[in-house]
């Protein structure tokens, strides 16, 4: 048995880089991979689409499983964003989101938005118990990766 949890994060910063410079930043996607926390591997699948090896989830001193995914890249420099969306039939998660950047004042407000699907191989019965936990650790995870790309870019 298993069960499925939705995982949605909105989030933003300010940087003082330039919108340039931070979309060059995120379009790069093994560059901008290389500030997220537990990456073991990140594999170049062709067409534009990664797979992620992540390690494995912890929850409260218990190993549950690991989480790989596969995601297709595509940037578009004029309106300043990435997007990404899932790609079937890789690993247990389906993964898709968009970083937007505004120029604002000298800088750049960027936002991130990312909704994942992770299917949890146990059994149903601990849905109730571990979906907000792995929720959490998740949403624990893109704070550090955008402290990472913060730190990375310059405060505001």
């Amino acid at each position: 048995m298993s069960f499925t949890v939705e995982i949605t994060v909105r989030r933003e910063f300010c940087t003082a880089s330039s919108p340039e410079d931070v979309f060059r930043l995120l379009a790069d996607v093994p560059r901008s991979a290389s500030y997220f926390p537990q990456v073991l591997q990140l594999v170049d699948i062709g067409d534009n689409a990664y797979r992620w090896e992540m390690e494995k989830i912890g929850v409260g001193g218990y190993t549950l499983q690991q989480t790989i995914y596969a995601s297709r890249y595509a940037s578009d420099p004029a309106a300043l964003s990435v997007f990404w969306t899932p790609v079937p039939d890789v690993g247990n998660a389906l993964v898709e989101g968009h970083w937007t950047l505004t120029p604002a004042g000298g800088g750049t407000s960027v936002a991130l938005y990312s909704k994942g699907l992770l299917t949890v191989e146990l059994p149903g019965f601990l849905q109730l118990l571990l979906s907000p936990l792995v929720a959490m650790e998740f949403e624990s995870l893109i704070g550090r990766y955008i402290q990472n790309l913060s730190a990375a870019l310059g405060p505001e």
